[in-house]
């Protein structure tokens, strides 16, 4: 057996007309081999064309014969923080529902800067992308909605009001009351939520709307908003200074980590000074003290549905646009056991809603 081995730069420099002139046919029939038309060689052919690719090392251009066919199998997904673990779980979902159904994902990482959007939405539609995901505020609407007129376009998380596209995300209002219900049932009475500036950004601003609406409907209940900035410590060591029982809602987990920070920087006594929810679960929040009561967002099913939405349209779904909300499941840890024995259960609810 012979061992043909070619450098990169070596077998980029070896053209289908090379292939066909060492295996003695057409350009045409090299073309149909690598091509969808490779029953229309015959045996002997085909064989010829097979021995001269593995002599030669010859890679054909797998974008240059997708842009030929009008399909590249790329999806694009536009995210705003590449380093929220929220985006880097819900792009694995993607990733893997596009791998399983025979496409590539092309990531472009805005970086919360709207000229960096603004150029990747420009490099995307230059690759020629089948669709596109976007996990982003959409300042660039007319770009945005330019795009959409000539592939299918799924929002996550964030709605781009204009955009009238399939959206998959979180039931805000749900997990908000899931959270504040679980504080009063454990003794909390006073309850400060630590969101990130909501900056337009739909979700935080529902999950903002709703807190204010639970307190409201809750007599026993006082409640506070808080956006982090630089002065969180002096903020925190004030809502520490209040009588009565006390816990942080953090929005995200971000504002989570802050809040933890903070709260050790503070000397807080985690979590017997004040109870702790978030809304996410990462990995750090059982080393934490007695470990962090989380809402876990189903990250993975998120992206998963938001591609299969993709995947509908691509194959010619014209239903009216749909929402998919999913539920988070309440894990419940020491951070949040004011009022209960160590032995307390978790409790799981973990179902999506279709509207």
């Amino acid at each position: 057996m012979t061992v043909n081995n070619f450098s990169a730069a070596q077998r980029s420099r070896v053209t289908m007309l090379d292939v066909a002139e060492r295996a003695g046919v057409s350009k045409a029939s090299v073309s149909r081999f690598i091509g969808d038309d490779r029953a229309l060689l015959s045996d002997a052919i085909a064989l010829r064309i097979e021995q001269a690719i593995e002599q030669l090392g010859y890679r054909p251009n797998q974008m240059a014969r997708g842009l030929k066919r009008g399909r590249t199998r790329l999806i694009g997904m536009l995210v705003a923080d590449i380093r929220n673990p929220y985006s880097i779980a819900v792009m694995h979902g993607v990733e893997t529902a596009c791998r399983q159904h025979g496409y590539s994902l092309v990531v472009c990482n805005t970086d919360r800067d709207d000229e960096q959007e603004r150029q990747h939405l420009a490099a995307l539609r230059s690759y020629n992308i089948e669709g596109l995901i976007v996990n982003t505020l959409g300042h660039h609407l007319d770009q945005l909605l330019e795009l959409q007129r000539e592939m299918p376009l799924v929002l996550v998380d964030r709605k781009v009001e204009p955009l009238h596209s399939d959206l998959v995300g979180l039931n805000n209002p749900a997990a908000v009351r899931m959270a504040v219900e679980h504080l009063e049932q454990q003794g909390y009475r006073d309850v400060l939520l630590v969101s990130e500036a909501t900056d337009g950004t739909s979700s935080r601003l529902e999950r903002l709307e709703s807190f204010k609406a639970e307190v409201a409907s809750r007599p026993a209940l006082a409640g506070a908003v808080l956006e982090l900035d630089g002065e969180l410590e002096t903020h925190l060591h004030t809502f520490l200074a209040k009588p009565g029982a006390k816990a942080l809602f953090c929005a995200n987990g971000v504002a989570a980590l802050a809040c933890t920070r903070a709260l050790k920087n503070l000397g807080c006594n985690l979590f017997e000074d004040v109870g702790l929810i978030a809304l996410d679960d990462l990995d750090w929040y059982p080393l934490v003290g007695s470990g962090i009561t989380a809402l876990a967002q189903p990250t993975e099913a998120i992206g998963a549905t938001a591609f299969d939405c993709l995947l509908k349209r691509l194959r010619g779904d014209t239903e009216p646009t749909r929402t998919v909300d999913f539920l988070p499941q309440l894990i419940i840890r020491g951070s949040t056991r004011f009022n209960v024995g160590a032995g307390l259960p978790a409790i799981a609810v973990d179902q999506s809603a279709v509207h």
